[in-house]
């Protein structure tokens, strides 16, 4: 499949384990940081992009943009990117 990574292995420090943890266990958290969160622990736990997948209901795409940000971003990578473009505007 193109642009699937199940190549990339993550190796994660205590520090940032323990990071992702506390993101997963925040019971006030954006969702997709949460699942993020959940995704890369998966990963470094050596499962596959079609497994983790199937757990956080995503597509297996997805799973591996995530893993290959993390690798590139490590935990900053749980929040999105600013987006280019005006920024929304909504009126009074």
């Amino acid at each position: 499949m193109r642009g699937v990574h199940p190549s990339l292995k993550i190796a994660l420090t205590d520090g940032e384990r323990a990071f992702l943890e506390e993101q997963v266990s925040r019971r006030i958290a954006p969702y997709v940081e949460v699942v993020r969160a959940k995704a890369i622990l998966m990963a470094a736990a050596g499962a596959r992009n079609v497994e983790i997948a199937e757990k956080v209901d995503v597509d297996p795409r997805t799973v591996s943009i995530w893993r290959k940000d993390f690798l590139e971003r490590r935990c900053d990578s749980l929040s999105d990117r600013p987006r280019s473009g005006r920024r929304r505007s909504f009126s009074p």
